[in-house]
Formats: C-alpha cells, structure tokens, sequence
C-alpha cells in the first residue's frame, strides 16, 4: 500500500467541459476566469496548509515538512 495518493488527471473532455464551464461562468471572459481559478487555488492551498499544520507529526509519520516559526 502506498504512502500517498496517486493524481490520475480526470479524462480530456472532463477538462474541457470544466474550462467551458468556467469561462461561462465569468460571462465568457477567458482572462476572468482564469483570474477567478487563480483565487480559488490560493483558497484551497491555504486550507490544505492549515489542515497540514492541523495533523499530528505522529499521525502523517513525517509525510509532512512541517513549517516552524523561528523564535528570535
């Protein structure tokens, strides 16, 4: 059993349904959208980074390089 997870890509036309639908969703503004997609992504590692620090070194047994503030 592997230690992470495997990213399989999702299928070429779920890709481009999901851009159309992106784009759509902007008003049809290519650039919106990917500004909007930019924003979401800085969202979702922002939460993955407090989820992280969240989890116990003991439970990720290391998987994790955990961030620690320096004390001056």
């Amino acid at each position: 059993m592997s230690a992470a997870p495997e990213f399989s890509a999702p299928p070429a036309a779920d890709l481009e349904l999901a851009a159309d639908q992106a784009i759509a969703a902007c008003g049809g503004d290519a650039r919106e959208a990917v500004k909007a997609l930019i924003v979401a992504n800085g969202f979702l590692e922002t939460q993955v980074d407090e989820l992280r620090s969240a989890v116990s070194s003991g439970y990720a047994r290391g998987r994790y390089d955990r961030v620690r503030e320096r004390e001056e």
